[in-house]
């Protein structure tokens, strides 16, 4: 093979690599910001859930103090009817009483609901706090797992791009300039496999005496369609069949 050719191949092989590298680097802000994102709903789920359990018991003091004041009034309601002189009192204290204990059924009802809705709200509360323990846990250890692949990553990449300047070093000044060029129009991707007789990038067929050239790997052709510069992978040769075992032979009679 043409030594400028395999040194570009080597280059693009690089060049995709660190393309990789700078991705995954500039993405990384941004699945930081999604943990936040996620542990702000967890830590805001669990706010908005003690919010409701405050709300609850300030709701039951409320009915509690209520009930204890519709309680002291049928108390003394029931004081005064063995004091009353006439029937007519008599039925009208006792009209009070009824009313005041139909008040203490209902706000014994309402603070039933509300203790029931304590527990159900404590349950919530507890699910949201363990799921809060959780995501912290998950966002702590993917930030470490996040600030290691920076680190790799970064180290990779500089990695790369010395190796890369050392190869670039190797080939023809115009044969560089060439691949920087097509490189910087078709995204970086300047090479292209030339396979049964197809540019495997653009996927339009070779004029069959370019393919027959270029398989030669001897000069820089490039693809007429997409302008990226062709190479050719000459297949595998095929495993060898293993020798058959021959037979044992048979004992002198």
């Amino acid at each position: 093979m043409l030594p400028d050719l395999k040194f570009l191949i080597q280059l693009q092989d690089l060049d995709s690599n660190a393309e990789r590298l700078r991705r995954r680097m500039a993405d990384l802000p941004a699945a930081q910001a999604a943990l936040d994102s996620r542990l702000a709903d967890l830590t805001g789920a669990v706010a908005g859930v003690k919010e409701r359990v405050a709300a609850s018991q300030a709701s039951r003091r409320e009915i509690e103090k209520d009930l204890a004041a519709v309680q002291t009034r049928l108390s003394k309601y029931k004081d005064q009817l063995m004091e009353v002189k006439t029937n007519k009192e008599y039925h009208a204290m006792q009209h009070e009483i009824a009313a005041a204990e139909a008040v203490v059924r209902r706000e014994e009802d309402r603070l039933l609901e509300q203790m029931e809705e304590a527990e159900t709200l404590a349950a919530q509360l507890k699910a949201a706090e363990a799921a809060l323990r959780t995501g912290q846990a998950d966002l702590t250890r993917s930030r470490q797992e996040m600030d290691t692949e920076r680190i790799t990553s970064e180290a990779d990449l500089e990695r790369t791009t010395a190796e890369r300047a050392q190869i670039a070093g190797s080939i023809s000044a115009d044969v560089l300039a060439l691949f920087e060029r097509v490189s910087k129009h078709r995204k970086g991707l300047a090479m292209s496999e030339a396979r049964d007789g197809l540019c495997t990038q653009c996927h339009v067929r070779l004029r069959p005496q370019v393919y027959n050239e270029l398989r030669r790997n001897e000069s820089v052709m490039q693809c007429e369609s997409c302008s990226r510069i062709l190479y050719f992978v000459a297949p595998a040769a095929p495993a060898a069949a293993p020798e058959p075992e021959s037979a044992p032979a048979e004992p002198a009679s």
